[in-house]
This record gives C-alpha cells, sequence and structure tokens, in this order.
C-alpha cells in the first residue's frame, strides 16, 4: 500500500475520533503554575469535550487526578511536542490544520499558527522555532510538500521550504538540522534552517537508502541512526542506517544494519530498540504467543557498539510510531490500525490491542488486554508509571508490575476524562 495513503487514512480516522517526542531539560518551577499543582500532565481531547476543563486537561501528576481548569486550543486538538525546557506545548488541531502554542508555566494559549495542510509530524527544538511535515503543501513551481518553520515567539509561518511530499521531520538538539522524510523515497532531504533567507541552498539530498521513515540523534547531534522502513513501505530491506550527521552534506557510515522490521526506535546508550511490522510471512509470524492474530511485529534489539541485532521479541502488529522507556527498564511500544481482539468493555476471552510492554532486564514482552491504536506516551523519572492514550482513553501503568495502576485515586488505570484522547505530556516532571 501506498505509504502516505496509509499514514493518512489513519489519520483520518483518528481526526474522526478513532486515531515527536519531548526531551529533558528544565521545568516550570511550582510558583509559576496557576492552579496550585506543582506536577502537571497535559491531555489533549481530539473533540471539544464542551466540559470546564476545556480542550487540553490538566492532570495532577502526583496522584492521576483531573486538576481545576484547562487551556483552549482549538475545537479538535491531538498530537503534541514539548519544547526540551518544557515551557512550551505545540498543539496540532485537526479541525482546522492549526498549530496552538501554549505557555505552560501560565497555562496560556499564546497564538495559533496556520499550516497549509494536515500534519502527522511535527517538533519543537527549542521554545523560539518548531518545524511541521507538510505533505500536501502547495508549492509555485514544484511538487507539493513542505517543511514549514514556526516561529514560536512572534507567531506565523517563518518560512515553507520545499520538501516534496515531506512526511515525517526530526530535528537534532537545538533545531540547527532538520531530517525530513518523504512518501515512497529512497532519499533523506535534510534541511539547514539558518540558511533561510541567506541564498545559499536550504536543503540537501542524501540518496542510498532503502524507504526511510524515522530517525534518532545521537545526544549530541553528531549522529543520526536512520531507520531504512524497507518492505512494509514499498522497499527491499528494513535496517537502520548510520549517519555521520556532523559532516556536510552527512554521509552515511558503513553497511545497513539489517533488522526485522523498522518504523519507530528507541536509544538508550549503546543499544537501539527498533520496532515495526513486516509483511513477510518468514518474520510477522506470533511465534509464541497464544493469540487469535495471526500477524506479529517485532522489536530488534541492536548493540551500536557492534552493529549487530542482539535480541529479538513479538510484540503487536500495525504501524509502529510511539514507543517511550519507563522506569525499571520497561519500555512501551505502540502502533495504529494494528489488529483488535476481543473487547476490553466486555472480557470473554482474548483482549489484545496496539500496545506491548517488552520488560529490558529479563527480555518478557506483555501484551496489556487494551483495544485502540496507541497515540501518546509519557514516563516519568519520579513515579513509576507510565501515562498510555490507547483507544481514546487515558491509561496508567505501573512499570513494576506492568498491570494498570490501582489505588485510592484510580482504581481501573483509567483517568476518566470526557471526550477522547489523543496524547499526553508531562509539563513539571518527567
Amino acid at each position: 500500500m501506498n505509504k502516505l495513503a496509509f499514514l493518512f487514512s489513519a489519520f483520518v480516522l483518528l481526526s474522526l475520533g478513532l486515531l515527536a517526542c519531548g526531551g529533558g531539560g528544565s521545568s516550570p518551577t511550582a510558583s509559576n503554575s496557576t492552579n496550585g499543582l506543582t506536577e502537571r500532565v497535559f491531555a489533549s481531547q481530539s473533540a471539544s469535550s464542551g466540559t470546564s476543563f476545556g480542550a487540553l486537561v490538566i492532570i495532577n501528576g502526583e496522584n492521576d487526578t483531573v486538576g481545576r481548569g484547562g487551556v483552549s486550543a482549538g475545537t479538535s486538538p491531538g498530537m503534541m511536542a514539548i519544547t526540551p525546557d518544557r515551557s512550551t506545548l505545540l498543539i496540532f488541531d485537526i479541525a482546522s490544520n492549526k498549530i496552538d502554542v501554549v505557555n505552560t508555566s501560565k497555562q496560556t494559549n499564546t497564538g495559533t499558527i496556520q499550516l497549509p495542510g494536515p500534519t502527522t509530524s511535527f517538533v519543537a527544538p527549542t521554545r523560539n522555532v518548531g518545524f511541521a511535515a507538510v505533505p500536501n503543501a502547495t508549492q509555485i513551481g514544484v511538487a507539493p510538500g513542505a517543511v514549514v518553520e514556526m516561529n514560536l515567539t512572534a507567531g506565523g509561518v517563518a518560512a515553507t521550504i520545499s520538501v516534496p511530499a515531506a512526511q515525517t521531520v526530526v530535528s537534532n538538539p537545538g533545531g540547527s538540522q532538520i531530517l525530513a522524510f518523504s512518501n515512497d523515497s529512497d532519499s533523506v532531504t535534510v534541511v539547514y534552517p539558518t540558511l533561510v533567507n541567506s541564498g545559499i541552498p536550504v536543503t540537501v539530498s542524501v540518496p542510498g537508502f532503502d524507504r526511510p521513515v524515522f530517525a534518532v540523534y545521537s545526544s549530541d547531534g553528531t549522529t543520526a541512526y536512520v531507520l531504512n522502513c524497507g518492505p512494509q513501505c514499498g522497499g527491499t530491506q528494513a535496517s537502520v542506517q548510520v549517519v555521520n550527521a556532523a559532516a556536510n552534506p552527512p554521509t552515511l557510515t558503513g553497511a545497513p544494519i539489517p533488522v526485522d522490521a523498522a518504523t519507530v526506535a528507541y536509544l538508550n546508550g549503546s543499544t537501539l530498540y527498533v520496532a515495526g511490522t513486516s509483511p513477510s510471512t518468514s518474520n510477522n509470524a506470533c511465534t509464541g504467543e497464544t493469540t487469535a492474530a495471526t500477524t506479529c511485529g517485532r522489536l530488534d534489539i541492536v548493540d551500536l557498539n557492534s552493529n549487530s541485532v542482539t535480541g529479538t521479541a513479538v510484540i503487536t502488529d500495525g504501524y509502529h510510531n510511539r514507543i517511550d522507556l519507563g522506569l525499571n527498564g520497561q519500555l512501551f511500544i505502540g502502533s495504529h490500525t494494528c489488529t483488535n481482539i476481543g473487547n476490553v468493555n466486555n472480557v470473554t476471552g482474548e483482549v489484545r490491542g496496539c500496545l506491548s510492554i517488552y520488560n529490558t532486564n529479563n527480555n518478557s514482552v506483555i501484551i496489556p488486554a487494551d483495544n485502540g491504536d496507541v497515540t501518546g506516551l509519557q514516563s516519568f523519572s519520579s513515579r513509576n508509571v507510565e501515562y498510555v492514550a490507547e483507544g481514546g482513553n487515558l491509561r496508567v501503568y505501573d512499570t513494576i508490575t506492568d498491570t494498570l495502576l490501582d489505588n485510592s485515586y484510580i482504581s481501573t488505570g483509567t483517568i476518566i476524562i470526557t471526550g477522547y484522547i489523543t496524547d499526553v505530556k508531562a509539563v513539571d516532571f518527567f
């Protein structure tokens, strides 16, 4: 299937109520919280609930209860991105193709930025600038598609950079280099935002990939690990390609590292966890699992010191685009358009959705009994919990037991919020 059509069909489902990662840094202080909460988490609703909480619900991250007040963010807020210092939150409103900019300290919407079309990928590398991939953006004299640079302080679009069919953007630390991935392409477009209006070409196309779809940068930004989607996206071989991002232009380093499938990854030290779903029956079987599902995904563990795969685990299928490492070594992996089995509201047998939990300590996999697309993940450094937006619900998992949290505040593992919850971001701690 054409990858652009595949992703946008899933995106449209989310917009009807069926459907990039925050970094580290300092947090707003408790004195800046306008509702008295010292550890806040924001959850977006894909459609306005009509309640007093507004479009962005504020949750007390200490005890998983809904706090007072909220923040307005369009009529149908969904995907979010947060700056490394947690000061600025971006929310995409699917109803208007606008990005709402929220000051997290003041809990106020500081303005909206109109995009030239829908997006499924945007990043905010600093509090001043953000970048969005808009695959259908109209460009005079060239094919549709662009990377849109957004001015987060003054508001508005700072530049519209032509990248035909731009589907996904990944930023290096600081935002001086953006990798743009286009549908059905074997090249990666490197964007240099500082060259806008300089008279020097802003982009360079780097060939030699196999349907690349995503990348993870090293902490210093000198190396990028590009995921070749391969056959899942109409290519030949899924793999990880190491790229010298410090070179000008960036260069491919060594041979690709073959993996089962590759659409999302998480870097932890010298270990890269790579997830995806192969279309090949030779490596998408649910071997070792007792399930009615006939297709399963794969998680490959890549040792970057030896550039080799040291382990493989069977996970749920679908298009994997969410991954997060929580406390106690629990790796949460989410996908959309997976094989849903059973009904979580009427448990009479197996219940299965798009979430897998991989224990990095003992290499075991837990498939929670839940249904629906995973559209948001948020771990914490000070609590043994993971927030998971799955099937429109906001679940809270205990990372010690890998089960839904059960305490005096939340007995069902679900934070009850009116509306379809699409994404979740911690503001004061993470």
